[in-house]
């Protein structure tokens, strides 16, 4: 795999996270809106850790599930260059974000297995990104399980596309030679707890993910 693969580190809650990542080389910095996860950022933090993240890496704001509401304002006040859709919203609804509020629309899909691939396709035209992830399990997303890579490979893929789950500094580089993902996501494989990021393998991540 070439230099060029992209690096989102997700579900970032402190300032030293945040500039961790950006000097280890990450292209997409995670913010979650969302309470259920340990991950989950008020509105007011959010906005906080946006403005540590430099033109030259992007916001991704994580909603799941999120009200007209909840989505408008998030939106509005946190001013992602990116927004992560990472429930069960419609390709109509995707589309909708995409065309009236001029963000980046990326949709995460738990891949269960190759019906899943072709479902994905009612979301072409309607989205910037898939993020393949291991599926649902009580939280959408951060539960720390790899799926079956081999469902990708050979895939031909008429978005751009990123890989997620269970991804570690471990397993990264491995996932990004089976699959040839563009872009790797990681959350809880950098962390040492639940939600609290242990900035030595956000380095370690990004390093390995460079050098696959």
């Amino acid at each position: 795999m070439s230099q060029d693969t992209q690096i989102k580190i997700c579900g970032l809650s402190t300032p030293e996270a945040v500039e961790t990542a950006v000097a280890s080389g990450a292209t997409h910095i995670g913010l979650i809106h969302f309470e259920p996860s340990p991950r989950h950022l008020s509105i007011r933090d959010a906005i906080k850790l946006r403005e540590l993240i430099p033109s030259t890496v992007k916001a991704v704001l994580l909603l799941v599930n999120a009200d007209v509401k909840v989505t408008g304002t998030a939106i509005a006040e946190i001013k992602p260059d990116v927004v992560q859709f990472h429930g069960r919203e419609t390709p109509e609804w995707t589309g909708l974000i995409r065309e009236k509020l001029g963000v980046e629309v990326w949709k995460a899909l738990g891949l269960k297995d190759a019906g899943t691939l072709e479902r994905a396709q009612k979301y072409v035209g309607k989205i910037d990104r898939f993020l393949f992830d291991a599926p649902a399990k009580a939280l959408p997303g951060g539960n720390g399980e790899t799926f079956r890579w081999d469902l990708l490979q050979g895939h031909e893929h008429e978005v751009p596309w990123g890989l997620a789950g269970g991804l570690t500094p471990d397993n990264v580089a491995e996932a990004i030679q089976a699959t040839g993902a563009e872009l790797v996501d990681t959350s809880s494989g950098v962390e040492s707890a639940p939600g609290v990021k242990d900035m030595d393998k956000i380095a370690a991540f990004c390093e390995a993910a460079r050098n696959a």
